[in-house]
Protein backbone atom coordinates (compact mmCIF):
# COMPACT_ATOMS: atom_id res chain seq x y z
CA UNK A 1 0.00 0.00 0.00
CA UNK A 2 1.61 3.10 -1.00
CA UNK A 3 2.15 5.84 1.93
CA UNK A 4 0.45 8.96 1.72
CA UNK A 5 2.76 11.75 1.74
CA UNK A 6 2.31 15.00 4.75
CA UNK A 7 0.87 17.28 2.05
CA UNK A 8 -1.74 14.12 1.05
CA UNK A 9 -2.47 13.33 4.58
CA UNK A 10 -3.43 17.16 5.55
CA UNK A 11 -6.02 17.32 2.58
CA UNK A 12 -7.48 14.27 3.70
CA UNK A 13 -8.33 15.85 6.80
CA UNK A 14 -9.37 18.76 5.26
CA UNK A 15 -11.53 16.64 3.40
CA UNK A 16 -13.17 15.11 6.16
CA UNK A 17 -13.74 18.72 7.81
CA UNK A 18 -15.33 19.71 4.69
CA UNK A 19 -17.87 17.36 4.38
CA UNK A 20 -18.66 17.57 8.53
CA UNK A 21 -18.67 21.54 7.49
CA UNK A 22 -21.15 20.98 4.54
CA UNK A 23 -23.12 18.65 7.17
CA UNK A 24 -23.97 21.56 9.63
CA UNK A 25 -24.65 24.10 7.03
CA UNK A 26 -27.41 21.44 5.33
CA UNK A 27 -28.48 21.25 8.75
CA UNK A 28 -28.95 25.13 9.77
CA UNK A 29 -30.09 25.78 6.14
CA UNK A 30 -33.82 24.53 7.18
CA UNK A 31 -34.08 27.86 9.27
CA UNK A 32 -35.37 30.68 7.13
CA UNK A 33 -33.18 33.56 5.93
CA UNK A 34 -33.29 36.57 7.54
CA UNK A 35 -34.12 39.41 4.54
CA UNK A 36 -32.16 42.07 6.19
CA UNK A 37 -29.14 40.46 7.36
CA UNK A 38 -25.89 40.72 5.84
CA UNK A 39 -22.80 38.76 7.11
CA UNK A 40 -19.34 40.54 7.13
CA UNK A 41 -15.76 39.29 7.46
CA UNK A 42 -12.52 40.25 6.92
CA UNK A 43 -9.29 38.17 6.70
CA UNK A 44 -10.85 35.04 7.88
CA UNK A 45 -12.05 37.10 11.05
CA UNK A 46 -8.64 38.11 11.82
CA UNK A 47 -9.07 41.51 10.56
CA UNK A 48 -11.39 43.56 12.59
CA UNK A 49 -13.24 46.80 10.82
CA UNK A 50 -10.99 46.77 8.04
CA UNK A 51 -10.36 46.62 4.38
CA UNK A 52 -12.93 46.59 1.41
CA UNK A 53 -15.96 45.43 3.95
CA UNK A 54 -15.46 48.47 6.23
CA UNK A 55 -16.74 50.66 3.40
CA UNK A 56 -18.83 49.01 1.88
CA UNK A 57 -20.70 48.37 5.56
CA UNK A 58 -20.35 51.99 6.03
CA UNK A 59 -21.97 52.32 2.99
CA UNK A 60 -24.72 50.73 4.02
CA UNK A 61 -25.17 51.79 7.40
CA UNK A 62 -26.07 55.23 5.84
CA UNK A 63 -29.04 53.44 4.54
CA UNK A 64 -30.12 53.56 8.89
CA UNK A 65 -32.06 50.66 9.59
CA UNK A 66 -32.37 49.15 6.53
CA UNK A 67 -30.17 46.29 7.38
CA UNK A 68 -28.67 43.63 10.03
CA UNK A 69 -25.16 43.82 9.87
CA UNK A 70 -23.23 41.08 11.25
CA UNK A 71 -19.45 40.78 11.70
CA UNK A 72 -17.66 37.81 12.35
CA UNK A 73 -14.27 38.29 14.06
CA UNK A 74 -11.63 36.47 16.12
CA UNK A 75 -10.87 39.08 18.31
CA UNK A 76 -13.85 40.52 20.64
CA UNK A 77 -12.13 42.83 21.59
CA UNK A 78 -11.77 44.58 18.43
CA UNK A 79 -13.97 47.50 17.75
CA UNK A 80 -17.48 48.62 15.86
CA UNK A 81 -19.85 50.92 15.13
CA UNK A 82 -22.53 50.37 17.83
CA UNK A 83 -25.13 49.15 14.97
CA UNK A 84 -22.78 46.58 13.54
CA UNK A 85 -23.29 43.48 15.68
CA UNK A 86 -19.61 41.64 16.40
CA UNK A 87 -19.92 37.91 16.69
CA UNK A 88 -17.16 36.07 18.25
CA UNK A 89 -15.82 33.87 15.00
CA UNK A 90 -16.72 30.34 15.94
CA UNK A 91 -17.55 26.83 13.87
CA UNK A 92 -21.30 27.39 14.64
CA UNK A 93 -21.69 30.85 15.14
CA UNK A 94 -20.39 30.89 11.55
CA UNK A 95 -22.15 28.92 10.36
CA UNK A 96 -25.53 29.77 11.60
CA UNK A 97 -25.18 32.94 10.44
CA UNK A 98 -23.73 32.60 6.96
CA UNK A 99 -26.64 30.14 6.92
CA UNK A 100 -29.26 32.70 7.57
CA UNK A 101 -28.15 35.72 6.22
CA UNK A 102 -29.57 37.41 2.80
CA UNK A 103 -25.90 38.56 1.33
CA UNK A 104 -22.30 37.81 2.40
CA UNK A 105 -19.36 40.37 1.85
CA UNK A 106 -16.00 38.95 2.35
CA UNK A 107 -12.26 40.00 1.09
CA UNK A 108 -10.65 36.62 1.87
CA UNK A 109 -11.40 32.92 1.19
CA UNK A 110 -15.04 31.32 3.17
CA UNK A 111 -14.11 27.83 5.18
CA UNK A 112 -13.79 25.19 2.99
CA UNK A 113 -17.26 23.07 2.55
CA UNK A 114 -19.53 26.24 3.36
CA UNK A 115 -22.36 26.00 1.35
CA UNK A 116 -24.53 28.92 0.03
CA UNK A 117 -28.29 28.45 -0.54
CA UNK A 118 -30.52 29.40 -3.88
CA UNK A 119 -31.49 32.90 -2.54
CA UNK A 120 -28.03 34.42 -0.75
CA UNK A 121 -25.95 36.45 -2.50
CA UNK A 122 -22.43 36.61 -2.02
CA UNK A 123 -19.57 39.12 -3.06
CA UNK A 124 -16.60 38.78 -2.75
CA UNK A 125 -13.98 41.99 -2.53
CA UNK A 126 -11.21 40.41 -2.05
CA UNK A 127 -7.93 42.20 -0.28
CA UNK A 128 -6.05 43.91 -3.37
CA UNK A 129 -6.29 45.30 -6.30
CA UNK A 130 -3.41 45.70 -8.63
CA UNK A 131 -0.44 43.79 -6.66
CA UNK A 132 2.53 42.32 -6.59
CA UNK A 133 2.24 38.83 -5.24
CA UNK A 134 1.64 35.93 -7.52
CA UNK A 135 -1.92 34.50 -6.50
CA UNK A 136 -3.56 30.91 -7.51
CA UNK A 137 -2.45 29.50 -10.93
CA UNK A 138 -0.42 32.13 -11.23
CA UNK A 139 1.91 30.55 -8.55
CA UNK A 140 2.70 27.62 -10.85
CA UNK A 141 3.80 24.37 -9.17
CA UNK A 142 4.43 26.35 -6.18
CA UNK A 143 0.50 26.53 -6.02
CA UNK A 144 -0.37 23.79 -2.77
CA UNK A 145 -3.18 21.15 -3.63
CA UNK A 146 -5.16 22.57 -0.55
CA UNK A 147 -4.98 26.07 -1.60
CA UNK A 148 -6.54 25.24 -5.37
CA UNK A 149 -9.33 23.21 -3.23
CA UNK A 150 -10.14 26.03 -1.07
CA UNK A 151 -9.86 28.66 -3.99
CA UNK A 152 -12.19 27.01 -6.19
CA UNK A 153 -14.87 26.15 -3.77
CA UNK A 154 -14.81 29.53 -3.13
CA UNK A 155 -15.32 31.12 -5.97
CA UNK A 156 -17.75 28.52 -7.02
CA UNK A 157 -19.86 30.18 -4.38
CA UNK A 158 -19.06 33.79 -5.00
CA UNK A 159 -21.90 36.05 -7.53
CA UNK A 160 -19.56 38.48 -8.54
CA UNK A 161 -15.86 39.90 -7.50
CA UNK A 162 -15.06 43.77 -7.20
CA UNK A 163 -12.10 44.92 -9.62
CA UNK A 164 -10.52 48.56 -9.60
CA UNK A 165 -8.99 47.92 -12.79
CA UNK A 166 -8.74 46.33 -16.11
CA UNK A 167 -5.41 44.45 -15.33
CA UNK A 168 -7.16 43.02 -12.38
CA UNK A 169 -10.51 41.75 -14.68
CA UNK A 170 -8.33 40.33 -16.95
CA UNK A 171 -6.19 38.10 -14.43
CA UNK A 172 -8.66 36.97 -11.64
CA UNK A 173 -9.76 34.15 -13.51
CA UNK A 174 -6.04 32.58 -13.41
CA UNK A 175 -6.00 34.82 -9.86
CA UNK A 176 -9.24 33.58 -8.19
CA UNK A 177 -10.27 31.03 -10.25
CA UNK A 178 -13.31 32.68 -11.08
CA UNK A 179 -14.87 33.11 -14.30
CA UNK A 180 -18.33 34.70 -13.12
CA UNK A 181 -19.55 38.13 -12.97
CA UNK A 182 -16.67 40.64 -12.09
CA UNK A 183 -17.97 43.65 -11.27
CA UNK A 184 -15.47 47.08 -12.12
CA UNK A 185 -16.29 48.90 -9.47
CA UNK A 186 -12.90 50.43 -7.67
CA UNK A 187 -11.76 49.41 -4.22
CA UNK A 188 -14.03 50.35 -1.29
CA UNK A 189 -10.82 50.71 1.06
CA UNK A 190 -9.36 53.26 -1.42
CA UNK A 191 -12.31 55.82 -0.96
CA UNK A 192 -11.13 56.87 2.06
CA UNK A 193 -8.01 58.66 0.53
CA UNK A 194 -10.19 60.28 -1.63
CA UNK A 195 -12.68 62.02 0.27
CA UNK A 196 -11.39 61.80 3.50
CA UNK A 197 -8.21 62.38 4.12
CA UNK A 198 -7.59 65.51 5.59
CA UNK A 199 -10.06 64.93 8.24
CA UNK A 200 -8.10 61.53 8.77
CA UNK A 201 -4.54 62.95 8.47
CA UNK A 202 -5.29 64.82 11.92
CA UNK A 203 -7.65 62.09 13.49
CA UNK A 204 -4.42 59.24 13.33
CA UNK A 205 -2.49 62.04 14.76
CA UNK A 206 -4.62 62.32 17.90
CA UNK A 207 -5.21 58.99 18.44
CA UNK A 208 -1.49 57.79 18.12
CA UNK A 209 -0.13 61.21 20.52
CA UNK A 210 1.86 62.73 17.65
CA UNK A 211 2.11 66.61 16.90
CA UNK A 212 0.07 67.58 14.01
CA UNK A 213 2.86 69.10 12.32
CA UNK A 214 4.82 66.37 12.33
CA UNK A 215 5.05 63.81 9.06
CA UNK A 216 4.64 59.86 8.86
CA UNK A 217 6.22 57.38 7.10
CA UNK A 218 4.01 54.23 6.96
CA UNK A 219 6.23 51.05 6.41
CA UNK A 220 4.32 47.69 6.07
CA UNK A 221 5.64 44.77 4.32
CA UNK A 222 3.91 42.47 2.89
CA UNK A 223 2.29 38.80 4.37
CA UNK A 224 4.84 36.02 4.47
CA UNK A 225 3.98 32.50 5.15
CA UNK A 226 0.30 31.66 3.95
CA UNK A 227 -1.15 28.31 2.67
CA UNK A 228 2.01 26.09 1.86
CA UNK A 229 1.65 22.33 1.39
CA UNK A 230 0.47 21.49 5.13
CA UNK A 231 -0.75 23.72 8.08
CA UNK A 232 -0.90 27.37 7.88
CA UNK A 233 2.22 29.60 8.74
CA UNK A 234 2.69 33.35 9.59
CA UNK A 235 5.79 34.44 10.88
CA UNK A 236 7.82 37.69 10.19
CA UNK A 237 11.36 38.33 10.99
CA UNK A 238 13.08 41.95 12.09
CA UNK A 239 13.13 44.40 9.25
CA UNK A 240 16.74 45.30 8.08
CA UNK A 241 15.82 48.68 7.37
CA UNK A 242 17.86 51.53 9.17
CA UNK A 243 15.44 53.73 11.03
CA UNK A 244 17.04 56.40 11.40
CA UNK A 245 19.15 56.69 8.55
CA UNK A 246 15.71 56.36 6.83
CA UNK A 247 14.28 59.86 9.11
CA UNK A 248 17.61 61.62 8.35
CA UNK A 249 16.90 60.96 4.56
CA UNK A 250 13.14 62.13 4.51
CA UNK A 251 14.12 64.96 6.56
CA UNK A 252 17.05 66.25 4.58
CA UNK A 253 14.64 65.58 1.47
CA UNK A 254 11.53 66.38 2.24
CA UNK A 255 11.89 68.29 5.37
CA UNK A 256 10.16 68.67 8.75
CA UNK A 257 10.57 66.32 11.46
CA UNK A 258 9.30 62.97 10.49
CA UNK A 259 7.79 59.48 12.60
CA UNK A 260 7.70 56.01 11.48
CA UNK A 261 4.52 54.01 11.44
CA UNK A 262 5.14 50.38 11.39
CA UNK A 263 2.22 48.13 10.43
CA UNK A 264 1.86 44.43 10.44
CA UNK A 265 -0.57 42.07 7.81
CA UNK A 266 -3.68 42.01 10.20
CA UNK A 267 -2.92 38.37 9.82
CA UNK A 268 0.11 38.33 11.72
CA UNK A 269 -1.06 41.03 14.00
CA UNK A 270 -3.44 38.52 15.07
CA UNK A 271 -0.85 36.21 15.99
CA UNK A 272 1.64 38.54 17.69
CA UNK A 273 1.12 41.62 19.77
CA UNK A 274 4.00 43.94 18.42
CA UNK A 275 6.51 44.47 15.52
CA UNK A 276 9.48 42.92 15.96
CA UNK A 277 12.09 45.31 16.17
CA UNK A 278 15.01 45.87 18.62
CA UNK A 279 17.57 48.45 16.81
CA UNK A 280 16.58 50.89 19.25
CA UNK A 281 15.51 53.83 17.01
CA UNK A 282 13.74 56.55 18.16
CA UNK A 283 10.34 58.33 16.90
CA UNK A 284 8.64 54.88 15.87
CA UNK A 285 5.31 54.07 16.76
CA UNK A 286 3.63 50.20 15.95
CA UNK A 287 0.21 50.58 14.60
CA UNK A 288 0.37 47.31 14.13
CA UNK A 289 -2.85 46.31 16.40
CA UNK A 290 -5.17 49.08 14.10
CA UNK A 291 -7.60 48.03 12.15
CA UNK A 292 -7.36 49.78 9.03
CA UNK A 293 -4.18 49.55 6.60
CA UNK A 294 -5.65 52.56 4.40
CA UNK A 295 -7.06 54.54 7.34
CA UNK A 296 -3.20 54.73 8.62
CA UNK A 297 -1.84 55.17 4.85
CA UNK A 298 -4.25 58.48 4.46
CA UNK A 299 -2.45 59.65 7.53
CA UNK A 300 0.99 59.41 6.05
CA UNK A 301 3.00 61.24 3.78
CA UNK A 302 4.89 58.40 2.21
CA UNK A 303 4.90 54.63 2.31
CA UNK A 304 7.75 52.21 2.21
CA UNK A 305 6.89 48.37 1.53
CA UNK A 306 7.89 45.36 -0.27
CA UNK A 307 6.07 43.83 -1.92
CA UNK A 308 2.29 44.76 -0.81
CA UNK A 309 -0.78 45.81 -2.60
CA UNK A 310 -0.95 49.22 -0.15
CA UNK A 311 1.60 50.37 -2.63
CA UNK A 312 -0.81 50.44 -5.37
CA UNK A 313 -3.55 52.00 -3.33
CA UNK A 314 -1.67 55.25 -2.12
CA UNK A 315 -0.67 56.12 -5.39
CA UNK A 316 -4.40 57.34 -5.81
CA UNK A 317 -3.31 60.46 -4.61
CA UNK A 318 0.34 60.43 -5.28
CA UNK A 319 1.93 59.76 -2.24
CA UNK A 320 5.45 58.65 -2.54
CA UNK A 321 6.72 54.97 -3.01
CA UNK A 322 9.62 53.52 -1.72
CA UNK A 323 10.29 49.72 -2.38
CA UNK A 324 12.41 48.13 -0.23
CA UNK A 325 13.23 44.71 -0.89
CA UNK A 326 16.20 43.29 0.04
CA UNK A 327 14.69 39.53 0.13
CA UNK A 328 13.43 39.71 -3.56
CA UNK A 329 15.09 36.40 -4.74
CA UNK A 330 14.31 34.76 -1.64
CA UNK A 331 10.96 35.44 -2.09
CA UNK A 332 10.24 35.17 -5.69
CA UNK A 333 12.10 31.84 -4.89
CA UNK A 334 9.46 30.85 -2.30
CA UNK A 335 6.53 32.23 -3.61
CA UNK A 336 6.67 32.42 -7.17
CA UNK A 337 7.29 35.06 -10.04
CA UNK A 338 6.37 38.93 -9.17
CA UNK A 339 3.04 40.00 -11.40
CA UNK A 340 5.47 42.74 -12.21
CA UNK A 341 9.11 43.63 -13.10
CA UNK A 342 9.21 45.87 -9.97
CA UNK A 343 12.25 47.93 -11.79
CA UNK A 344 9.84 49.09 -14.43
CA UNK A 345 6.82 50.17 -12.37
CA UNK A 346 6.62 54.11 -11.27
CA UNK A 347 7.78 53.14 -7.77
CA UNK A 348 12.27 53.25 -7.21
CA UNK A 349 13.65 49.79 -5.27
CA UNK A 350 15.98 49.21 -3.18
CA UNK A 351 18.02 46.37 -2.01
CA UNK A 352 19.74 47.54 0.80
CA UNK A 353 19.63 50.71 3.07
CA UNK A 354 22.14 52.45 0.84
CA UNK A 355 19.95 52.17 -2.06
CA UNK A 356 16.96 53.34 -0.42
CA UNK A 357 18.91 56.62 1.22
CA UNK A 358 19.72 57.82 -2.45
CA UNK A 359 16.19 56.73 -3.97
CA UNK A 360 14.92 58.78 -1.41
CA UNK A 361 17.61 61.62 -2.33
CA UNK A 362 16.68 61.54 -5.92
CA UNK A 363 12.66 61.82 -5.87
CA UNK A 364 11.13 63.93 -7.92
CA UNK A 365 7.61 64.90 -7.23
CA UNK A 366 6.56 65.83 -10.88
CA UNK A 367 8.20 63.40 -12.79
CA UNK A 368 6.67 60.57 -10.49
CA UNK A 369 2.57 61.95 -10.72
CA UNK A 370 3.74 62.02 -14.78
CA UNK A 371 4.03 58.10 -14.30
CA UNK A 372 1.64 57.35 -12.07
CA UNK A 373 -0.77 59.36 -14.49
CA UNK A 374 0.60 57.04 -17.50
CA UNK A 375 0.47 53.76 -15.60
CA UNK A 376 -3.51 54.30 -14.33
CA UNK A 377 -4.20 55.20 -17.41
CA UNK A 378 -2.12 51.75 -19.31
CA UNK A 379 -4.09 49.62 -17.11
CA UNK A 380 -7.79 50.89 -16.75
CA UNK A 381 -7.78 51.84 -13.33
CA UNK A 382 -11.23 53.17 -11.46
CA UNK A 383 -10.65 54.72 -8.17
CA UNK A 384 -12.47 57.95 -7.75
CA UNK A 385 -13.73 57.69 -4.37
CA UNK A 386 -17.08 56.04 -5.05
CA UNK A 387 -16.49 52.43 -5.03
CA UNK A 388 -18.33 51.54 -1.95
CA UNK A 389 -21.23 53.53 -3.23
CA UNK A 390 -21.46 51.31 -6.46
CA UNK A 391 -21.43 47.56 -4.48
CA UNK A 392 -23.93 48.67 -2.16
CA UNK A 393 -25.97 49.47 -5.54
CA UNK A 394 -25.07 46.04 -6.60
CA UNK A 395 -26.62 44.67 -3.14
CA UNK A 396 -29.35 46.58 -2.64
CA UNK A 397 -30.46 46.19 -7.24
CA UNK A 398 -29.80 42.17 -6.17
CA UNK A 399 -32.05 42.24 -3.44
CA UNK A 400 -35.08 43.92 -4.92
CA UNK A 401 -35.30 41.57 -7.80
CA UNK A 402 -35.24 38.61 -4.73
Amino acid sequence: MKKLSGEEKYIRRRKIRYYKTKFFYYLFGILPLTKKKIVFTAFEGDGGYCCNPRYIAEELLKKKDKFEIVWLVNNMEKQFPNNIKKVKNTFFNRTYHLATAKVWVDNSRKAYGTVKRKKQFYIQTWHSGLGFKPIGKLRGKLFPRIAYLVSEHDSKLADCVTSNSEWCTRLYPEMLLYNGNIIKTGSPRCDILINRREEVYQYIRECYHVPHDVKIALFAPTFRGGSQRGNRQVFTEESTIDFKRLVEALEQKLGGKWYVFLRLHPQLAAKINHFPLTNGATNIIDVSQGDDMNELAAASDVLITDYSSSAFDVINIHMPVFLYADDLDQYTEERGKLLWDMFSLPFSVAKNNDELVQNIAKFNAEEYKKKLDKFYQEHGVLEDGRASERVVDVIEEWLEKN
